[in-house]
């Protein structure tokens, strides 16, 4: 080989390097957190719509008709089934402890979970009061008797509990942590709870202000995991708001009204103050209680918890 052709023939790749094309999909630690988050939102989707398919005629979800317990339930448990196979999957084949996604069986996180429950069912409690000192809101009379209040109660609260275990999971959980390997900790939370919020603008009656506040509150949801060190905290706050909000207090939860409420509530002035058809995730107050969750969470949390590994 002559001078000419040495010069022509590019040199053999150095140790480790792979060519262009693979490395857009494999990193040093495999396949890429942006590909796996992909991936595992793929699962979630298909996972779901091959359930909802199947079951589908059991989920009655009529626009014209509040939903009951039972069919609701039904529903929340096929999106937790869509949301957490894919995850175990990915645990075996990443080698990683079922922890390290936002939701650690351990005895401590109990107390966690209790305790965001006490904060979640005050944050909306004072949510309410605002509402009502800014005369645009009225608690009503009670609307159930005897045996139906236990009933209701335990099923909403079932439902509610499936709803927050879902929905911190799906998006603080497996997405946050993968997510997180790859652009960071809050730019992930960032993108996550923006899509968050877009996602309500999908629920009936639902506006611009109610989605803005989801987004809100899914940061500070994130926060919690940052503070705490697992999604159990913000499991309970989110179990427990929407709990209030549509049992106990019976109010519109995202524009949704459900059927057996404890109270009869009324509702009287601007939207600004009402919320309008979004009820009180539509009212301007409603950022004064995400606040308030915030600072709750430092005060109970004051150091990082969080720890990837």
């Amino acid at each position: 080989m002559n001078e000419a052709e040495l010069k022509s023939t590019p040199p053999p790749p150095r140790h480790g390097q792979q060519p262009l094309i693979i490395s857009i999909f494999i990193g040093d630690n495999g396949l890429r957190s942006g590909w796996r988050f992909l991936l595992y939102a793929a699962a979630v989707f298909l996972l779901a719509w091959l359930s909802i398919s199947t079951f589908g005629r059991f989920l009655h979800r009529g626009e014209s008709k509040p939903g009951t317990p039972g069919t609701v339930i039904a529903g929340e448990t096929i999106l937790l089934f869509a949301a957490v196979v894919p995850a175990v999957v990915a645990a075996i084949l990443e080698k990683r402890p079922w922890g390290v996604y936002g939701l650690p069986f351990r005895g401590r996180n109990l107390g966690r979970f209790a305790l965001g429950c006490a904060v979640g069912f005050a944050a909306l409690s004072l949510l309410l009061l605002l509402m009502h000192w800014s005369h645009g809101f009225s608690l009503g009379g009670v609307a159930l008797h005897g045996g139906a209040i236990a009933r209701y109660a335990l099923l909403w609260g079932v439902m509610f509990l499936l709803v927050g275990i879902t929905e911190e999971f799906l998006f603080r959980g497996y997405s946050q942590y993968t997510l997180s390997k790859g652009i960071g900790f809050w730019p992930a939370a960032i993108l996550l709870s923006a899509g968050f919020g877009a996602i309500h603008l999908h629920n009936l009656g639902e506006d611009w202000i109610g989605a803005l506040a989801a987004a809100c509150v899914a940061l500070v949801f994130v926060f919690t995991l940052w503070r705490s060190g697992s999604l159990w905290f913000a499991v309970g706050v989110h179990a427990a708001w929407d709990w209030a909000e549509s049992f106990f207090y019976g109010v519109p939860d995202s524009g949704t009204r459900n059927v057996g409420t404890l109270f009869n509530p009324h509702f009287n002035g601007s939207k600004w103050i009402t919320g309008g058809s979004v009820g009180p995730e539509g009212s301007v107050f409603v950022f004064v209680a995400i606040v308030a969750i915030a600072l709750l969470t430092h005060l109970l949390y004051p150091k990082r918890l969080w720890n990837p590994q």
